[in-house]
């Protein structure tokens, strides 16, 4: 039986869709693997890629806290303020200050290592996804996990850059009801040893997930970023 020419176009046409429908499910859900490397190579890499967007992050965070606080002291306010108070869901000024003082560069770091296999897991390949964070709205960007929670599909968030992964990990710090008493401790102590002790609620470990990020933090010196 011979084929009309609008079949042959009609059968091309749709082999190109799969051949493209392919390339992007690689492209978004298989990451090409990653070279071997060892583990001094492995670690390098994190730095590069993850301590610059962490150091310039944390300089932003601490310029904004540092004029929101000056205009504060002086007993005023400004419309960015309250917009801030809504956006971190602040009560009062005390609450506002304490979600928008940035914590520590070596936890955040020491996170970043932790949550993303020291930025080799697929989340951070795909999604920029560094720390882990989950997504409960579908009309944002993100990317389904490989494995569900019973019969639920878990997302996470989708990022543009390092940066703005790194933005959105302070954000969700600074405004969860969850991590109240870190931002608490955090106006009192600067320390990342006695910090990281109030972050049990940021992983089922529970207290574990403290012992385990001190335990990077000292190994891999983090903590000297801290005086930078």
């Amino acid at each position: 039986m011979q084929l009309s020419s609008y079949k042959i176009k009609t059968i091309i046409a749709i082999i190109l869709l799969i051949i493209i429908a392919s390339v992007i499910y690689t492209v978004t859900q298989k990451p090409a693997e990653l070279p071997k490397m060892t583990v001094q190579e492995k670690k390098a890499r994190f730095k590069s890629l993850i301590v610059p967007a962490v150091n310039t992050v944390y300089a932003q965070l601490m310029t904004r806290y540092e004029g929101v606080k000056a205009t504060l002291d002086a007993g005023e306010s400004s419309a960015e303020i309250e917009e801030l108070k809504v956006e971190y869901r602040a009560t009062s000024n005390d609450e506002l200050l304490m979600a928008l003082k940035p914590h520590p560069k070596s936890i955040a770091i020491a996170q970043a290592a932790m949550e993303s296999s020291w930025a080799t897991s697929r989340f951070f390949r795909v999604a920029y996804n560094i720390f882990g964070v989950w997504s409960f709205d579908e009309d944002e960007p993100r990317v389904a996990a490989l494995k569900k929670r019973g019969d639920k599909t878990i997302w996470v968030k989708k990022y543009d850059s390092i940066e703005d992964s790194v933005f959105d990990y302070y954000r969700t710090l600074g405004r969860s009801s969850a991590f109240a008493e870190f931002r608490k401790a955090k106006m009192t102590t600067n320390d990342p040893f006695i910090l990281v002790t109030k972050l049990d609620r940021y992983s089922e470990k529970g207290s574990l997930y403290g012992e385990e990020l001190t335990s990077i933090i000292k190994f891999n010196k983090f903590d000297s970023y801290d005086a930078n």
